[in-house]
């Protein structure tokens, strides 16, 4: 079937996607704001560049609101192109650009409605031999936070964490929008808080928390407290433990 002949499902509100990023980037002016996601995503890009001995003349780099991936390929002397959801890049539409040799998508894909659509814009937006590097949460990703919610609904639980993608969807879409030599891998990462509400701030200060069509509910006071013991009894030594998961699709345009 011709996957532009049928309109993906809406699980996502683009307009509430917007706002995300948009205070997102205003989160991520503050000099203590919390960076360890884009951080990780950075460091395996430039770990896959290094191995393969690839060294891009053009680069289009996607999301990366820390700026490092950037600044480190133009110190290399690769010509790179910044692109941001927040401040008007659609990728689920024909990129108004093409001709890369690179490009790496940070931590955005997760939350567009039409995921094999913005990896075929990908792919023709790449020059041939040029590598596609992208990353984002995916399945496994914030358990705890997820037994919390449950705890907190009780009989009635809302839809509040997003679907996500796992290894092997992941090889799936790559082979399906015709990648060539796809790579699927995924790892993680694991954060400890001192709060509910702390994890709450590094999500939404990282762009990880609900852009959901249909969120649910917010949580009332008595919800939020059970929320909040339920998280505070998952702690050790007076910190609990959440898990970032983090999925890479790489392949290449031949």
């Amino acid at each position: 079937m011709d996957m532009a002949s049928k309109a993906p499902p809406r699980i996502f509100s683009p307009a509430r996607r917007l706002a995300l990023r948009r205070r997102m980037l205003a989160l991520q002016s503050r000099a203590d704001a919390p960076r360890y996601i884009i951080e990780d995503m950075v460091e395996d890009v430039l770990e896959r560049l290094s191995f393969l001995r690839f060294e891009p003349a053009r680069a289009l780099v996607i999301g990366d609101y820390s700026g490092a991936l950037s600044q480190t390929l133009l110190a290399r002397g690769v010509a790179v192109t910044q692109a941001e959801p927040a401040l008007g890049f659609a990728e689920e539409q024909p990129f108004p650009f093409d001709g890369f040799d690179l490009i790496a998508s940070l931590g955005t894909l997760d939350t567009v409605n039409d995921l094999p659509g913005a990896l075929v814009h990908s792919r023709k937006a790449l020059a041939p031999g040029g590598m596609l590097i992208a990353s984002f949460a995916a399945s496994g990703s914030l358990p705890t936070l997820r037994d919390v919610m449950l705890a907190a609904d009780g009989e009635r639980p809302a839809a509040r964490l997003h679907p996500v993608v796992d290894v092997r969807a992941g090889a799936q879409l790559l082979q399906r929008t015709l990648f060539a030599d796809p790579v699927v891998d995924h790892r993680h990462l694991d954060v400890s808080f001192r709060s509910l509400g702390r994890l709450v701030q590094d999500l939404r200060a990282q762009g990880l928390s609900n852009v959901l069509a249909d969120p649910g509910p917010a949580l009332g006071k008595s919800a939020l407290r059970r929320a909040q013991e339920a998280f505070a009894a998952a702690a050790r030594d007076g910190r609990t433990v959440e898990r970032f998961e983090i999925l890479t699709l790489s392949g290449w345009k031949r």
